[in-house]
């Protein structure tokens, strides 16, 4: 899709489509597991563990309808050298990104519908990855409904805000996501 495009008009193109909040829908465990399988039984020899996290992986939480996953993988020389050419022959999108907006990097996919919309964040981590820190986040909001409704209502509220800015609408999410992270560590 982005082929004749510089890494920078990518980039520039992916942090400025339009975010949209849309209610909880309960068909996304199953998108979740669809691509997994995909995943897992594609390239088993370098991918180890795959995790459904973010807002699609949380019962009644409103989201962007993107299934976000976390993919433990053997290597990025691994990645790079055995998926990145089949994913983005496929036409999965493919960065390289840094983890909490710092090194280090990681192996970012977006896959998209037919037409040309978000389906899919696959982010292609090692075993060591401080981005496992996601589930911690996702295994409190599972359990505190309290806390679903209110992240719900932020996002919807950043979303009108930062409509096609996912940075600026990312960042304004961080104190929040950094709070319940935290508590639960502390359970």
């Amino acid at each position: 899709m982005f082929a004749s495009q510089s890494l920078q008009e990518r980039i520039d193109k992916a942090v400025k489509e339009e975010i949209a909040i849309v209610p909880y829908n309960s068909k996304w465990p199953q998108l979740f597991e669809n691509e997994a399988r995909f995943l897992s039984g594609k390239f088993p020899l370098v991918i180890k563990r795959i995790e459904h996290f973010g807002s699609t992986a949380v019962v009644n939480l409103a989201a962007k309808p993107i299934i976000d996953m976390l993919v433990e993988v053997t290597s990025y020389k691994d990645v790079k050298a055995k998926i990145v050419p089949v994913l983005t022959e496929l036409g999965y999108d493919y960065f390289w990104r840094p983890e909490f907006d710092k090194p280090p990097m990681y192996a970012w996919f977006i896959k998209r519908d037919k037409n040309g919309q978000r389906t899919h964040h696959i982010h292609m981590i090692t075993k060591d990855s401080k981005m496992w820190d996601r589930l911690l986040f996702r295994d409190y909001l599972r359990t505190h409904a309290e806390q679903v409704n209110y992240y719900g209502d932020l996002k919807l509220g950043l979303a009108a805000r930062f409509r096609n800015d996912r940075v600026a609408y990312t960042k304004a999410k961080t104190e929040f996501v950094r709070e319940i992270t935290e508590l639960a560590r502390k359970k």
